[in-house]
């Protein structure tokens, strides 16, 4: 059976131990920094080659689904401000196999995110350095990245905000550059006409752009950080809404304006997962250094979200522990407030990344994109779900009047299911199929393990009484 405490008002109880110290700017700053990684400066590639130039329309339809997910999800974390977050939110208002469910596959999401961070760092390292192996990279980088969650919250909120903030500057200096090369200058076969080239906005046609949706939302991934962080936040109620409000605004202006940029300086058949498409336009202008730097500021950003989902994952495994589904000892903390052993077992990725890397080093980047996007959907989709039980048993029981709520309920929520879902599907017939091979039975294997968790738990409690 659950905790009782579980099921209390909030769940904040179960979490005792963590430090609420981080601040509404250091929010922002670790939603913006885990989803400004690969998504943008090299799963970006992906996502042309499979759209084309109406790729800026699937950012842009992504951004919507984005939208209508943190509406919900604003509501709700206000109402319940843990690092549990959506897993405590579907336990407490669907079922405790539904939180189960959310919480272990959010984990095992940004376990093999991190995977895929480590994997796009061995590429980006190539740059400078063709000869020395991947895994040296991997195993360097990931030690820095474990110190640094293993010190206090503050100093985790800190690195982050710097991590993120050096690459936000370099993103808003690329669009300043960009639009200056575009309409500063006379550049020949540069201009708005090479969105229209090359077989035209829909080189692919329809199919193509709504599978590129799909790799947008990988761009996303992310976002949703602000709900785990506002366990360890100072003033969730102001907190949490200005975040989430400001994160989706700014990651949609970034990601539509910057590739709507390169594609119009950059033909799109040009733009390959070899490397960044961003370097690529600093190397066709031949600036001293410049691509040099702006793989720098690259490897960065996968560090940054490398370090964000790592943080994400930790949380979520204390929380599962705290929330007796999983040993006990992962939900211990140090003197300094952080799960020490939560945040050990996560590291699990680092190592899956290492090996597949080793064994398809050309194709690593990819397989481990789609695994890990199959626990972020999953967990998406259930936040939508959650939000029509949540908001119908909220106002039953007479909760507070919320601070925010979510507009065009019920109908906007159930969208975002119809869009979320059908996506979800959409990927069988694309070359994510791998996703729902990996996702399907995992799922099973999950609710497996619930139910003999659940009836052994049962056996102990009648042995008691």
């Amino acid at each position: 059976m659950i905790n009782k405490n579980a099921q209390s008002n909030n769940g904040n109880e179960l979490e005792d131990g963590l430090k609420r110290d981080l601040k509404t700017n250091q929010l922002t700053m670790i939603a913006m920094g885990c989803a400004i990684g690969t998504g943008l400066f090299l799963g970006s590639g992906f996502a042309i080659k499979t759209a084309g130039p109406s790729v800026l329309l699937s950012y842009g339809i992504g951004a919507f689904i984005v939208l209508l997910l943190m509406g919900c999800l604003t509501e709700m974390t206000v109402a319940h401000p843990t690092s549990g977050s959506f897993g405590t939110i579907s336990e407490k208002y669907i079922n405790p196999m539904a939180g189960f469910l959310v919480r272990y596959s959010y984990w095992i999401a940004n376990v093999l995110a991190v995977g895929v961070e480590v994997s796009a760092i061995a590429v980006y390292m190539k740059y400078w350095f063709p000869t020395v192996p991947a895994i040296v990279w991997i195993l360097l980088f990931a030690a820095l990245l474990i110190y640094i969650n293993a010190k206090s919250v503050y100093i985790f909120g800190t690195v982050e905000y710097w991590f993120s903030m050096v690459k936000i500057s370099a993103i808003v200096g690329f669009i300043l550059l960009g639009s200056y090369v575009l309409f500063g200058t006379d550049q020949p076969n540069i201009g708005p006409g090479n969105l229209v080239n090359d077989g035209g906005f829909l080189p692919f046609g329809w199919w193509g752009m709504w599978v590129a949706i799909f790799i947008s939302l990988f761009s996303f991934l992310g976002t949703e950080m602000i709900a785990v962080t506002a366990g360890e936040s100072k003033d969730p109620d102001v907190a949490v809404p200005k975040a989430l409000k400001s994160t989706v605004f700014r990651l949609s202006t970034f990601y539509v304006l910057t590739i709507g940029i390169m594609l119009m300086i950059v033909p799109w058949k040009s733009a390959g997962i070899d490397k960044s498409p961003f370097v690529k336009v600093m190397e066709i202008y031949n600036i001293p250094g410049a691509s040099g730097i702006m793989n720098f500021i690259i490897l960065m950003a996968a560090l940054s979200a490398m370090n964000s989902q790592l943080y994400a994952s930790t949380r979520m495994m204390f929380s599962l522990s705290r929330g007796n589904h999983a040993p006990v000892f992962l939900g211990k903390i140090n003197s300094k407030g952080v799960p020490i052993s939560a945040l050990a077992v996560s590291t699990l990725g680092i190592f899956i990344a290492a090996a597949i890397n080793a064994m398809l080093p050309d194709s690593s980047y990819a397989l481990m994109m789609g695994i890990s996007m199959f626990g972020a959907l999953f967990t998406w989709f259930m936040v939508f779900i959650s939000h029509l039980f949540f908001r119908k048993k909220w106002v039953k029981m007479g909760g507070r009047q919320l601070p925010v709520r979510m507009p065009g309920f019920p109908y906007l929520t159930i969208l975002g299911v119809v869009l979320l879902g059908s996506l979800m599907i959409s990927t069988w017939f694309t070359g994510f199929k791998i996703m729902l091979q990996f996702g399907i039975p995992w799922l099973l294997f999950l609710s497996a393990a619930y139910l003999v968790w659940k009836k052994r738990n049962s056996k102990e409690r009648d042995g008691t009484e």
